[in-house]
């Protein structure tokens, strides 16, 4: 597989984080060097105990695409893109200037995957805003890239036929059952049981997590 770039965008809550993770597990199982790039707003939020405010949108979204530019060669994966912060700039504060620099960004990736709207919504702290703003910000998404004529996929479905379809719309071979439990194992011991997954088959963390460790006593047996 030639290495690529991937972009996954998308409203809130719709698995923009998982569906980063599952692609880099599956295609590094594969053979393939992979990078991922975590989101930089969370980190900022976390960072400074707040949402940013008008002014300090363009950093976040120069950030975010430095760390895609700057990435080590391979296959790389980024959660989501400075397109995303030029949406929401444009949603909460009426600002459109960093469409320009975000779209030229994007042009940059082999692919772009839209996280669709077919998930529940889960609170996540300082970052959501709440379900009602999941429809306008997946239009002004698309609605943006159909300006620059950025061709992107939408993937919708639950669990791991997310995952599937997600592989399908990169041209790649689907995940087969065994590659999917030695993923999901591996994940859970790096992670050591201290990052809870979030569920995509119901929302809730206590249900992965009970997955997890059953699946695990399972293939200690």
């Amino acid at each position: 597989m030639n290495a690529r770039r991937i972009a996954i965008v998308g409203a809130e809550s719709t698995g923009k984080s998982w569906l980063t993770q599952a692609l880099t597990a599956v295609i590094r199982l594969r053979g393939q060097t992979v990078h991922t790039v975590d989101e930089v707003l969370r980190s900022w939020c976390d960072r400074e105990g707040r949402t940013p405010l008008p002014h300090e949108q363009a950093g976040i979204a120069h950030t975010q695409a430095q760390a895609v530019e700057q990435a080590p060669p391979g296959w790389v994966i980024s959660d989501t893109t400075p397109l995303m912060t030029a949406v929401y700039s444009h949603m909460l504060f009426a600002d459109e200037s960093l469409y320009t620099m975000a779209l030229a960004h994007q042009a940059l990736y082999d692919h772009t995957l839209i996280t669709g709207l077919d998930l529940p919504w889960v609170a996540d702290g300082l970052q959501r805003d709440g379900p009602h703003v999941r429809g306008p910000v997946d239009t002004l998404v698309r609605q943006a890239l159909d300006r620059a004529g950025i061709n992107y996929r939408v993937v919708y479905g639950q669990g791991h036929q997310r995952l599937n379809n997600a592989l399908l719309a990169l041209g790649l071979p689907g995940e087969d059952e065994a590659a999917r439990l030695i993923r999901e194992n591996a994940q859970y011991a790096i992670n050591q049981g201290r990052t809870v997954w979030q569920c995509n088959e119901c929302s809730d963390p206590e249900c992965e997590h009970k997955l997890f460790t059953g699946l695990l006593a399972q293939r200690s047996t």
